[in-house]
């Protein structure tokens, strides 16, 4: 094994006598500027998982039980359609608070804009399913009114929030 060492050794000599250490510096930077221009030149095809992502949210405007659905633009909590109650229904065992907030929503199969009126179910503890927290013209807290953060159930006797449900007022005036 000893002229294992001294083979390696005279080679590795010779090789930090016949270079510096700028020429192997400059020579590895050559080498990361090179690949930096080549990676990006290869070919990915991202179509399929574009059309995939398009055609999985296509169908989920119309679903009462997914965040996408159009009447949950300003939703913050979870869902009654997947807590035993309906789109605007509470579950057995709640009741809807006395105050709620409301929103501005896009019906994408009509497209207009209607009033949506948020009101959390409130008496039993949190559901815990299909929370969405979509917050498309919510606003600041000062604004109660317009602000989906906060437990809507405080105005309630029981102060317990468990999933929110909507209801569309009507069609919102444009002027």
């Amino acid at each position: 094994m000893n002229w294992f060492d001294r083979l390696f050794d005279k080679g590795t000599r010779n090789v930090a006598h016949q270079t510096s250490r700028r020429s192997a510096i400059t020579g590895m930077a050559r080498l990361l500027v090179g690949s930096a221009f080549v990676l990006p030149v290869l070919p990915f095809d991202r179509s399929a998982k574009a059309a995939e992502r398009q055609a999985a949210k296509a169908g989920k405007h119309d679903d009462p039980t997914s965040c996408d659905y159009w009447r949950y633009c300003a939703i913050d909590g979870f869902l009654c359609t997947c807590c035993g109650g309906g789109i605007n229904s509470c579950p057995p065992g709640t009741e809807p608070s006395a105050v709620a907030w409301i929103g501005t929503c896009r019906n994408p199969n009509d497209g207009k804009d209607y009033l949506i009126s948020y009101n959390d179910c409130c008496g039993v503890t949190a559901c815990g399913k299909c929370g969405c927290n979509n917050n498309l013209g919510d606003k600041p807290g000062y604004r109660l009114g317009s602000h989906n953060d906060v437990n809507w159930c405080m105005a309630h006797t029981n102060s317990m929030y468990h999933c929110t449900v909507v209801a569309a007022v009507g069609i919102a005036d444009g002027g």
